[in-house]
């Protein structure tokens, strides 16, 4: 008792900090593995080790061997499997709002007008049952994913959104990836989602739009054309049976210029603003 107690006495609040930073590390690590099949393997990986410290505590060194050599290479095999989701972690640094520019240079009042169009668009798609997906740009760039369609760079508008996920043109089977106020391309192929915990009433279309969420911070939206209900996916977590007033809120949430604004770029023009006076 007096070593623990002389432990916790000799804590600064370094230490606090460090465990802090150390703490929210893992729980970032949590969420980004979490409902995915990476979650699995982690487990597994616990067992491995709990099993290797059994064998030796207990004197099975045959057993023990083969385990420590077995972890020894599976530190390669795990960047292997965990490769998407490193990826998804790097990418989420990357995104960091201290290091990177926002590529929305939109300002309040064509915010409104754009999530207006979209809403009217999605919601009319959906009273008449017709299929969309919508995929809006985020700090990550889409560019491959543009590639795979065709090229449109149209002002945003309710009438040219419905008209490409019209029934049998050529342009409505695949998503619409909207950039900066542009609508950019249309008929793109995305990446389907890996969760195995989505349900599996879901189709091909919703599964693209989850997918596209997990690689990368978009927002997307989806018609179903079963139901006409509206969904939405971002950061890979999908909300369904959206109505217009939150559809709306959640477009203007996500695009706000000033909550989307670095802190780097805001020291800087505070020093620029000083400078001029």
């Amino acid at each position: 008792m007096e070593g623990i107690l002389e432990i916790f006495l000799n804590i600064g609040i370094r230490d606090i900090m460090d465990m802090a930073i150390v703490a929210f590390v893992f729980y970032k690590l949590l969420m980004l593995i979490r409902n995915t099949s990476a979650e699995q393997l982690i487990k597994g990986i616990l067992v491995l080790l709990i099993a290797t410290k059994l064998s030796d505590w207990m004197g099975f060194y045959v057993t023990n061997w083969i385990l420590k050599n077995t972890m020894t290479v599976g530190v390669i095999a795990l960047l292997i499997v965990f490769q998407p989701e490193l990826r998804r972690a790097l990418e989420h640094i990357g995104r960091s709002k201290l290091f990177l520019n926002s590529i929305m240079e939109l300002d309040t009042e064509q915010i409104e007008k754009y999530s207006d169009s979209i809403v009217d668009a999605v919601f009319n798609l959906g009273k008449d049952k017709i299929g969309a997906l919508i995929v809006m740009e985020g700090e990550t760039g889409l560019s491959d994913v543009i590639e795979t369609g065709t090229i449109i760079n149209g002002e945003i508008s309710t009438e040219l959104l419905i008209n490409i996920f019209i029934p049998n043109t050529p342009l409505h089977d695949g998503a619409v990836i909207i950039r900066n106020g542009k609508i950019m391309a249309a008929g793109c192929v995305l990446p389907l989602t890996s969760n195995p915990n989505i349900s599996k009433k879901l189709g091909t279309r919703h599964r693209a739009g989850i997918g596209v969420t997990e690689k990368s911070d978009a927002l997307t939206i989806m018609v179903s054309e079963e139901t006409g209900a509206i969904s939405v996916s971002r950061e890979g977590k999908l909300t369904r049976f959206v109505d217009e007033r939150l559809l709306r809120k959640i477009i203007k949430n996500a695009y706000e210029q000033e909550e989307r604004q670095p802190l780097l770029r805001m020291i800087w023009r505070r020093k620029n603003d000083k400078d001029k006076k």
